[in-house]
This record gives C-alpha cells, sequence and structure tokens, in this order.
C-alpha cells in the first residue's frame, strides 16, 4: 500500500532534506503544499497518512492550524518540525494533537523512526475504522430480517431505545438473534464510536464470572500476574452486552447492582475507586420473572435491568418471516462459499414453513448452510436438508399435497406406534398406488424421486 505524506515547509532546504530520508523508505508518495486552502484540500479530498509541518501558515497562528487540521481528521498524525525549541512551544503542540514534535537541525534517523511510528499508527487506525465500519453495516436494523408484526415491533422499539442510553433487556429462547439486536441497539447510538464489549455470563465459571467482569489488581489471588482491567472498565464510554444475565451468582449480582447505582467499581483486591461510563445491554432466554420469586436473582437488580425490556418471538410465532430468512442465508452462504445464486425448490420451501424450528433462527441458519455446501447444482432440494427435518414433516404430513394425509385422525393405542414403521407404511402405500412408479410415487409423498428411492431402500433393507 502506497502512503501519502503531506509536507508543508517554507524552507525549500528543509523540504530536501526530508525527501532524502524518504528516499530510503519503500512506498511513500510526497506531496507539498505551501497555503491553508491547499492544506485543507489535501486533507478533505486525499486520502493523506501523515503531514510533516513546520506550523508556519499564512493568515493563521501555528496552534490554531494544527488544531483545524486535527478536527477534521483526529486519527491523522501530524509531526512538527521547527526552529523553535521552547519547551512550551512542544507542549502545547503536543495537546493539541501533534503526534511528534521535532527541532531543526535534526537528525535524519529521529524523523525516520519519528514517521516510521507515524505511519504504522495512520495504517492501524485506518484498518480499524474500515473494521468498525463493516461491524456497523452488519449490525444495523437493516440486517434484522422479517416483516411480520412482531419483528416489526422488536425493530421500532430497538429503533426508540438505541437513541438513550437507558438500561435494555433483551428476552427470548435461544437463537431468535438476541445479541444481533444487541449490536445492533449500539451501532445506532450516540455511543457507537466507543466499544462494544461482549461477555456471556453462563460461559465462565462462578469463581472467574466476577474477576472477568470487575477485573484484579497484581497479587489478588494465586495467578494474578498483573493487573487486568475488567469487561465494565473496557466499555467505558460504550456499551456492555451481559448474555445470560441469569447465571449471575448472588455475590456478582451484588457488584453489578452497585456499579449500576454509583457508576463506580473496584478491582477485585484493590482499593481504587474507579468511575465508568457504562451502557448496559443484557439478555436471557429464561423467565427472570420466576428466578426473582424463587429467590435465584436479585430484586432490585432485575428491576434495575428491566428499564426497557424488548421480547425476541420464536421462529414458530413468526412464520411468514421464514423463506425471507432461508432466502437470505441462501444468498449469503452462496457468495461466502463461491457458489452460483442458488434456490429453493418449492417442496423444500413448504417444508420449511411447516418446520417447527424449536432452535429458532440459529437452526434455519444452520440448516440452509448445511443445504448450501452439499448442494452440487443450482436448486436445493431435500436431499440437502437434514434427514430428521425431512423425518418430521413426514410425519406430521405438513407439506404433503396429498389432501387426506393432511386430515387424516390417528388414534394412537395404548402401546404407542413406530414413527419408522409409519413411514415404511406410506411409502410402500405409495408405492402401491402409483404401480411401482417411482417418480410418481415421490410426488404422492411431495418428496423429490432421489428422497424417495432413499427411503424405499432404507426401508428394503430392513
Amino acid at each position: 500500500m502506497i502512503s501519502r505524506v503531506l509536507i508543508t515547509d517554507d524552507e525549500e532546504r528543509t523540504i530536501r532534506n526530508i525527501k532524502v530520508i524518504f528516499d530510503e523508505l519503500e512506498n511513500i508518495e510526497i506531496v507539498k503544499a505551501q497555503d491553508l486552502t491547499s492544506i485543507v484540500d489535501f486533507v478533505e479530498r486525499e486520502k493523506l497518512h501523515l503531514i510533516i509541518t513546520d506550523l508556519r501558515v499564512p493568515k493563521m497562528g501555528r496552534l490554531e492550524f494544527l488544531k483545524q487540521i486535527k478536527s477534521m481528521d483526529t486519527e491523522l498524525p501530524v509531526i512538527v518540525v521547527t526552529g523553535d525549541d521552547s519547551i512550551e512551544t512542544a507542549v502545547e503542540s503536543m495537546k493539541e494533537g501533534a503526534f511528534d514534535y521535532i527541532v531543526r537541525p535534526f537528525e535524519g534517523e529521529s524523523l525516520s523512526v519519528a514517521v516510521d511510528k507515524a505511519l504504522k499508527m495512520r495504517s492501524l487506525a485506518m484498518e480499524n475504522r474500515y473494521l468498525r465500519k463493516e461491524l456497523e453495516s452488519h449490525y444495523n436494523f437493516g440486517n434484522i430480517i422479517g416483516n411480520s408484526p412482531k419483528i416489526l415491533e422488536v425493530l421500532l422499539l430497538a429503533g426508540d431505545v438505541s437513541r438513550t442510553d437507558s438500561t435494555v433487556f433483551i428476552c427470548g429462547e435461544s437463537g431468535t438473534g438476541k445479541e444481533l439486536v444487541a449490536r445492533a441497539i449500539h451501532f445506532n447510538s450516540l455511543r457507537k464510536g466507543g466499544p462494544l464489549i461482549s461477555i456471556n455470563c453462563a460461559a465462565l465459571p462462578e469463581t472467574l464470572l466476577e474477576s472477568e467482569l470487575f477485573g484484579f489488581e497484581k497479587g489478588a489471588f494465586t495467578g494474578a500476574e498483573q493487573c487486568k482491567k475488567g469487561r465494565f472498565e473496557l466499555a467505558n464510554s460504550g456499551t456492555l452486552f451481559l448474555d445470560e444475565i441469569s447465571e449471575m451468582n448472588p455475590i456478582v449480582q451484588a457488584k453489578v447492582l452497585r456499579l449500576i447505582e454509583e457508576r463506580e467499581l473496584e478491582r477485585l483486591g484493590g482499593s481504587e475507586t474507579i468511575k465508568v461510563d457504562v451502557r448496559i445491554i443484557c439478555a436471557s432466554n429464561k423467565n427472570l420473572e420466576e428466578y426473582v420469586k424463587n429467590g435465584q436473582f436479585r430484586e432490585d437488580l432485575y428491576y434495575r435491568l428491566n428499564v426497557f425490556p424488548i421480547e425476541m418471538p420464536p421462529l414458530r410465532e413468526r412464520p411468514e418471516d421464514v423463506l425471507q430468512l432461508a432466502r437470505s442465508f441462501v444468498s449469503q452462504f452462496s457468495e461466502k462459499m463461491g457458489k452460483l445464486s442458488l434456490r429453493m425448490s418449492k417442496n423444500v420451501e413448504n417444508l420449511l414453513i411447516s418446520s417447527k424450528w424449536d432452535g429458532n433462527v440459529r437452526e434455519l441458519r444452520n440448516c440452509i448452510e448445511r443445504a448450501v455446501i452439499l448442494c452440487k447444482g443450482d436448486i436445493i432440494t431435500e436431499d440437502h436438508l437434514p434427514v430428521s427435518l425431512v423425518k418430521e414433516s413426514i410425519s406430521s404430513c405438513g407439506h404433503s399435497k396429498d389432501k387426506s394425509c393432511q386430515m387424516m385422525n390417528i388414534d394412537l393405542p395404548p402401546e404407542g406406534i413406530s414413527i419408522d414403521e409409519l413411514e415404511k407404511h406410506l411409502v410402500l402405500q405409495a408405492l402401491k398406488k402409483s404401480k411401482n412408479n417411482k417418480t410418481k410415487a415421490a410426488k404422492l409423498l411431495g418428496l423429490s424421486r432421489g428422497t424417495f428411492r432413499y427411503r424405499l431402500e432404507k426401508y428394503a433393507n430392513n
């Protein structure tokens, strides 16, 4: 990558000396500017990586010029090269955001070291900015797919609360998209420039959760060889997402309550009070009200967290969104795997709509990912879906075109029946009705010919 460096200096000799230094560095493009208009134009229109300046700009004070540059691009490093060896000037320049301050006559090595550090910092800052934009685009509300009334209500609530600093409690079954909504709220809030730190309270042992949240001082416990900031500190000026909040033990619950009330904490083994400015978004797949009634969760903490509740609906309560989600996943995975644009057969679409999806959106996503991997052509069929999913659909007759099957009422005997035997009976009956025509038999059961053949071979061997 080419690094573009802007040099502003009223002494041509200094510019020549700087250019000599840059001749030793690779992938550097030098641009020059003398007046304020040219400098501002470069900063606004060009992708600059570094400015080297003597701060002498006509019609503007030295520090005012530096302040204007930093207001236009706070991450753009500026190295000040000047003949003024005043410590006061150096300090003021650094306060206004200068990356480094070098006095003339300078040694070539001192400038080249400063340039190398500045370019590395700029490269890292630009990479972080790119990654943040990627995150923001990935976790915006437009990526929460669905047009059902229940999901639209979630989007309206999340959009309203994102413009505030209120604590949010997202509840719902596993796989419904609670973390996706939490991230969308953060990246659409005034805190989006700050960090988003996540922690799954159920993924850590009770003994570790407290230290992970609040941090610890060196020597706080065996193995604490150095000081470590906790998640609350790391999330300062941003958002902390506490997933599976129900799994907090009473000690941690008490400390979290104090932090919410006082906006301060103490690390394990420490006595210093540390102020934090953190927005909390929490989530749980458990009924916290029941936990409170059973004494498993503090009532006062529950009401502190439950300021703005959002309930994520399970996928079975929003069947009109299933196909939209599935098609989106097909498109995502096809592109990711470098495959042609795939489409789902009508039988697959009917099967997806009729399925229960106990694992919600996560289960649907995994199902589609598997199908895209297995599909060698351009149409996803039942052959590419998990056997358990197809089996469930056949046993419930949910997608069969045989109207009599949909209306069939089977009275289960006391000893029960075997689903496999029932399926075998239907396969053989379809074969009999079609006079051994496998294509027609498959059509009677709403299956592809390949799936029907697989089932026929399965039962023929039993």
